[in-house]
């Protein structure tokens, strides 16, 4: 078949990862996937056009308001995969909640990366829950053999004389809802007291507005960095040289940087809510904590407990190779697209 998959393909965001390995899946069951900014369009009109002009069978969209809005009234069968805020966030607008439920109506599927996800969805739309799949996102990191850790330290200007260095890595797009100021004043407060504790936040600037002021604010932040953003390979191996990965989001659908991460057997500290929540169990497979003062002291024991840490590590990298296997989602999306037939 010769599939569009419309998604926001910002570089180095959540969704476009996904949608990057969701296309790799559908070639490998020998189907044309195309991928096409969701940002590039304005209407489903336009999109109506180029699924008749560029003769696609079917269409996939990842975020039911982004992606699926374009696909409303669609000539050609599609499915959905929820992104995550627009089940947690847009949902409470009521106009992006009417199109959402008409285009959830018209799909053949949903993917929902947790039950959790489904149930929400499922309690806005109760027609719609027999069509919707629970699949979490299947999770394979490929270091760089040849990363440059001390030269990557040095650009940051993190000292890398001092010891040990505790690098806390936050791997996120600068934008809002990710909401990386979170910690910066308690950690740069931490820092003055030991030097050897420094926050990298890491990822593409996404809202350009909110990143120079997240630049202004971390230059009055010693111990806090803004990192320079890496292809995939490099920031994986990045991950693989810090102490710990940190997500501190207002909302989330499900990060796969901390998924990552406790594939690379690096142990994360996230925000509670529920997107993390949802693959965290606290103090088992990694930390969850609710302030900024508690992700200090959550910090802190781990710094001065290997064997917890050790723990954790284990326990969280069996979790992502039961419930996050990269072979298992290959599957389901096989199996799905069928249905777009």
């Amino acid at each position: 078949m010769r599939l569009l998959l419309l998604a926001s393909l910002r570089a180095q965001t959540g969704n476009a990862t996904t949608a990057a390995r969701i296309q790799n899946h559908l070639h490998a069951a020998g189907h044309t996937c195309v991928l096409k900014d969701a940002f590039l369009y304005e209407s489903a009109g336009e999109i109506a056009n180029l699924t008749s002009t560029d003769k696609f069978d079917a269409a996939l969209a990842i975020h039911l308001y982004k992606g699926g809005r374009l696909l409303q009234g669609s000539r050609i069968p599609f499915g959905i995969i929820f992104g995550g805020t627009d089940v947690n966030e847009d949902i409470k607008c009521q106009e992006k909640r009417q199109v959402m439920g008409a285009v959830l109506e018209e799909a053949r599927f949903a993917v929902a990366f947790t039950v959790e996800m489904k149930e929400l969805a499922a309690a806005e739309w109760p027609d719609a829950r027999k069509k919707i799949y629970v699949q979490g996102q299947g999770i394979r990191t490929t270091p760089s053999e040849t990363f440059d850790w001390y030269g990557f330290l040095q650009n940051a200007g993190i000292p890398t004389d001092t010891g040990s260095v505790h690098l806390f890595l936050l791997v996120c797009g600068l934008r809002r809802v990710k909401d990386p100021l979170y910690l910066v004043e308690v950690f740069s407060d931490w820092h003055r007291k030991d030097p050897r504790v420094h926050l990298g936040i890491i990822g593409p600037a996404v809202d350009p507005l909110f990143s120079s002021e997240v630049k202004e604010k971390v230059k009055r932040a010693p111990g806090v960095h803004v990192l320079q953003e890496l292809p995939q390979r490099e920031l994986h191996a990045a991950v693989r040289g810090c102490f710990a990965v940190v997500n501190s989001s207002v909302s989330e659908g499900m990060s796969a940087a901390l998924l990552e991460a406790m594939d690379l057997d690096i142990p994360v500290l996230a925000r509670n809510i529920p997107g993390n929540a949802a693959i965290i169990k606290h103090k088992e497979t990694g930390l969850l904590f609710s302030t900024p003062q508690e992700f200090v002291e959550l910090s802190k024991s781990l710094m001065n407990d290997p064997i917890m840490e050790k723990e954790i590590i284990t326990r969280a990298k069996d979790y992502v190779k039961k419930h996050h296997s990269w072979e298992g989602e290959r599957k389901t999306y096989q199996k799905l697209v069928l249905r777009l037939q």
